[in-house]
């Protein structure tokens, strides 16, 4: 659950995450962040927040070496290539020091058109869907029958990120009351990172 205080975005996981930030090197204000929980804190609290959303069996074998991202926010005057590659690179960097395998997140669309966009969206996400052993299942399932699939729509900056990068769709999106969007599960494992992206964020060499 999201807090009540005005302009805070808080919940129960964040003092069991570790919290990647950028800062402009002049003003030193933070410009982007992304909260990271690993498999050890995820075990602490007992759970990793994507669970509230997705029934996540099929993927209990990775937990061992999957980590859970999410909170990313980059303020409105920084949304450029650099800062995103550095919030990139510092994942990579973690992922790489710590010997971790697998990246899982919960990836949100809006809804501020009552979910049509957001159904036409994940129609075309096909070529991108994951092995059925990695299928995972939306607590509060997005009603794709009821919504009209066939509007245009641009995903998201970040989706299309995960996706150019080698990330799968782990099933149908669910609907998060809280914040009134259709969010799609989303794994990284490390190993499809597409070539380009582990030259540019990992200093990796084919």
């Amino acid at each position: 659950m999201p807090t009540h205080r005005p302009g805070v975005d808080q919940d129960r996981y964040d003092a069991f995450c570790e919290h990647l930030i950028v800062r402009d090197e002049n003003s030193g204000a933070v410009v982007g962040t992304y909260r990271i929980l690993s498999p050890e804190k995820a075990n602490k609290i007992g759970s990793y927040y994507s669970e509230g959303e997705f029934d996540l069996t099929r993927l209990q074998h990775l937990r061992p070496k999957m980590v859970e991202i999410g909170r990313s926010c980059v303020h409105a005057d920084y949304r450029t290539g650099s800062t995103i590659a550095l919030l990139w690179a510092g994942l990579a960097k973690y992922m790489l020091e710590n010997r971790y395998e697998h990246l899982i997140g919960c990836a949100s669309i809006s809804m501020a058109d009552g979910g049509h966009a957001a159904a036409s969206m994940y129609k075309r996400l096909g070529e991108h869907m994951s092995p059925l052993d990695y299928r995972v299942f939306p607590r509060c399932p997005l009603p794709l029958a009821a919504l009209n699939n066939e509007q245009p729509a641009e995903l998201p900056p970040l989706i299309k990120g995960y996706l150019r990068a080698g990330a799968y769709v782990c099933g149908d999106p669910a609907w998060d009351p809280d914040f009134n969007t259709a969010d799609l599960p989303i794994l990284m494992p490390m190993s499809r990172m597409d070539s380009r992206y582990a030259r540019h964020f990992t200093g990796k060499r084919d």
